[in-house]
């Protein structure tokens, strides 16, 4: 059986910090990159029926370069089953460009998807290649596809049509080879049918669809995905491990998560911070049986999610702190030192209330607002 074959091979159980042996599977990811092998073990948690199924599509979608609609709620795995999609493909060695299309304002994402030509509107002193341009012969993830505005999914209607497309005040068509995967937590069919989604477009999309199941339908992922965080994170803050009880994770197994995976992965990051592996799953001890679960749980997603989100904002304080604390407060080489760009570190430290610090200065331009 080729690698790409429909069923993944059977692999040794991983290391005590990743998730107990079930009989899970896992894709042949090939390479030795970091980005390979964060795939890789990562793809190794999705332990439970559902999610093996999910690996089968995945290796089946790689063995031809078809478009791929990748769709699941918020925090559910979307951009790891696209990058799984590029690393199994033939396209493995070529780039793999992210876009959160959510993230740019509409007016700008053209330019940012496609380039534009020195002179094509205000601001634009010389020429900027787009993301499209940057992933050519690789794959290019159209994050949150289904904020497209009208004008925009029509040029990539044409790009999926004709291969090329034009620079933002170019003349010249440019050809270009490139793998689309698309992700949306949004339900695309409700929209072609209000009118606010191409019908022709979504067909182009929707060659093969990897639908992700939320994680409260696979509450066997839990334990290993709450040790992996666990290990990762404690390594990454420098700070002490610990391990899960098996209260704590049963407790975990039995809530709901309305925001899922990052939901989990941000609670764990509390966790790891205020150094308290039961902090946090204290409202969630008392969770009633059968049909008062549900009801018990909504009413403590409000809390938890919002210490989530808190624990998350301070951890990644903590980790911008010691990144610029190690570059003597020079932004440009905090954002290098932590793989980010400079533009994310000031939204980041304007965000967890570091942005006014008086500190050396770096010499960069401070982005807009």
């Amino acid at each position: 059986m080729d690698s790409f074959g429909t069923r993944a091979t059977d692999v040794a159980a991983p290391t005590a910090a990743g998730p107990p042996d079930t009989g899970s599977r896992a894709l042949p990811i090939p390479g030795d990159t970091d980005s390979a092998n964060k795939v890789r073990r990562e793809l190794m948690l999705w332990v439970s029926p559902c999610m093996q199924e999910t690996l089968d599509l995945i290796a089946q979608a790689s063995r031809a370069d078809v478009t791929v609609l990748v769709t699941g709620e918020t925090g559910t795995g979307k951009e790891l089953a696209a990058r799984a999609v590029h690393h199994l493909g033939a396209r493995c060695h070529e780039p793999f460009v992210k876009v959160n299309c959510a993230a740019v304002n509409g007016e700008l994402l053209e330019s940012e998807l496609f380039g534009h030509e020195r002179g094509a509107f205000t601001g634009a002193h010389r020429l900027q290649i787009g993301k499209f341009e940057a992933a050519n012969h690789g794959t290019i993830l159209l994050d949150e596809v289904g904020e497209f505005r009208p004008a925009l999914q029509a040029k990539l209607l044409n790009v999926l049509e004709d291969g090329q497309f034009s620079r933002v005040g170019g003349r010249s068509n440019i050809k270009m080879d490139v793998r689309i995967v698309a992700a949306t937590n949004h339900d695309l069919e409700r929209a072609v049918a209000r009118g606010s989604f191409r019908a022709d477009l979504f067909y182009r999309l929707n060659v093969i669809r990897i639908a992700l199941p939320p994680l409260r339908k696979r509450p066997e992922d839990i334990p290993g995905l709450a040790r992996y965080f666990v290990e990762r994170y404690a390594r990454l803050f420098g700070l002490p491990a610990f391990t899960l009880s098996p209260t704590t994770i049963e407790q975990l197994m039995q809530y709901s998560f309305p925001g899922n995976v990052r939901e989990l992965e941000n609670l764990i990051k509390r966790m790891i911070v205020l150094g308290d592996p039961d902090l946090g799953i204290g409202p969630l001890s008392k969770v009633p049986e059968h049909s008062d679960r549900r009801r018990t749980e909504k009413a403590n997603a409000t809390s938890l999610k919002s210490l989530s989100r808190s624990a998350a904002r301070a951890a990644e304080r903590d980790v911008i702190l010691k990144a610029l604390a190690e570059t003597r407060w020079n932004r440009l080489h905090a954002a290098k030192l932590l793989k980010i760009s400079y533009r994310c570190l000031f939204y980041k430290m304007r965000d967890t209330g570091l942005a006014g610090t008086p500190r050396q200065s770096d010499g960069a331009p401070k982005p807009a607002a």
